[in-house]
């Protein structure tokens, strides 16, 4: 036993390094963010280093009381939460319904799905612009610069990715838990949120959160359909470049910001993300 522990002892130590050293290639970037939003322009431009000798309070208290960062941020809360909330809840009925029922060219319209990613979103820009300000448009209500404008369209790229990932999910759930159910007396509706629903927890939560991160970090779209009221934290980075000059401080601070509701919804469904990716992928 002894000679086995010690041929096995340089691996583990071998992969601890590995791990140790691939986390702090990853985490270098995300450390000088933070260390140039602690810093001055004169520290910046002066003498940059990686060392943080004083912290520059200055550049986040100016964001956080800046009125356009807070309409920002809260637009980027709503419209990645709606989006996540509906994606989700849309991709639970149409895997149930691929899953359950024999559906006429069901494969084939489930790989149709998937193919509405394929294509460069850079490709659906003015088709979407026109749609968005001359086509839906009632009077003078338009989806052009709205926040349920962007939750829309987000549905469309997000929710084959949700069924894609729910799909797994949902078959790896036992058909004999359904039967069981209707000869109980339960109807479809009853079956999907009392058996289906409880047991897919762990695969919602990990479809809920990356849709909610795909929202929350997308720019080109909100770049292209947003100019004033629907502008998301994303695209408002980019005002802190100016024909003057770029605040890389204040610049820096905003995206630490940033991070910090995504840091908050990955860390409550933390305990869900290992299961609900691994949930189906085993079959008997």
């Amino acid at each position: 036993m002894m000679r086995h522990l010690g041929k096995r002892a340089p691996a583990s130590l071998g992969s601890i390094l590995f791990w140790i050293i691939a986390s702090l290639i990853t985490l270098l970037p995300i450390y000088w963010m933070f260390a140039v939003s602690a810093k001055s322009r004169v520290q910046l431009f002066g003498s940059p280093s990686f060392l943080i000798s004083s912290f520059f309070t200055e550049n986040y208290t100016s964001t956080l009381s800046d009125p356009a960062f807070q309409r920002y941020m809260i637009n980027s809360i709503v419209i990645a939460t709606s989006n996540a909330l509906l994606v989700t809840t849309l991709a639970l009925l149409a895997t149930y319904a691929l899953s359950r029922f024999k559906l006429p060219g069901k494969e084939n319209l489930f790989f149709w799905t998937i193919t509405n990613r394929m294509a460069p979103p850079a490709v659906f820009l003015l088709p979407l612009f026109l749609l968005y300000t001359q086509v839906f448009v009632v009077a003078d209500v338009k989806l052009f610069d709205t926040r349920i404008g962007l939750i829309f369209l987000y549905c469309v790229f997000n929710l084959p990715f949700a069924i894609w990932t729910l799909r797994g999910v949902v078959d790896g759930i036992p058909k004999e838990l359904d039967e069981a159910a209707f000869v109980d007396g339960a109807n479809t509706w009853q079956v999907l949120t009392k058996v289906i629903l409880p047991l897919a927890k762990p695969g919602l939560a990990v479809t809920g959160i990356l849709t909610w991160v795909f929202a929350w970090n997308e720019y080109l779209f909100a770049a292209t359909l947003t100019s004033v009221n629907a502008r998301t934290i994303t695209t408002g980075l980019a005002e802190f470049v100016t024909v003057t000059g770029t605040n890389w401080g204040r610049m820096a601070a905003t995206a630490m910001l940033t991070l910090v509701p995504a840091l908050l919804v990955l860390g409550m469904a933390q305990r869900h993300i290992v299961a609900g990716l691994t949930f189906g992928a085993v079959k008997e």
